[in-house]
């Protein structure tokens, strides 16, 4: 079993496949949990462009890495069918290739205090 990865809020990361990943939920984990570890993996350990897309490979459930957990698995291309989903205005883990991009996806990691954003990024 490979090691976790911890994304800012706290939630881990393990790769599923070579191209899919897994964020690991936690009592009362919402929507923008699992999008902020998604963003925070992507852009900090993976080292992909904020520009770049996530789209939610399969939707919050079972986990697959973690027996007993409930989790929510993404990649940076759309499963096959799912290519043409419209993510539209509300912010979910439920639709299957829904998607959003890196960055804004690593917006939901950052908290209240003002200067946050800039310790985050290592300014």
């Amino acid at each position: 079993m490979a090691t976790a990865w911890w994304a800012a809020n706290r939630h881990e990361v393990f790769p599923v496949s070579k191209t899919v990943f897994e964020v690991i939920g936690r009592p009362g984990s919402g929507a923008a949990d699992y999008w902020c570890a998604a963003g925070d993996f992507a852009r900090t350990a993976l080292r992909s462009r904020t520009a770049n897309r996530l789209y939610i490979w399969k939707a919050v459930g079972p986990s697959v890495t973690q027996p007993g957990r409930r989790a929510v698995q993404f990649a940076f291309s759309p499963p096959k069918g799912a290519e043409n989903v419209d993510p539209g205005y509300s912010l979910s883990v439920r639709l299957v290739g829904d998607n959003l991009t890196i960055g804004a996806a690593f917006q939901y990691c950052l908290g209240n205090d003002p200067f946050d954003w800039q310790r985050r990024l290592g300014w």
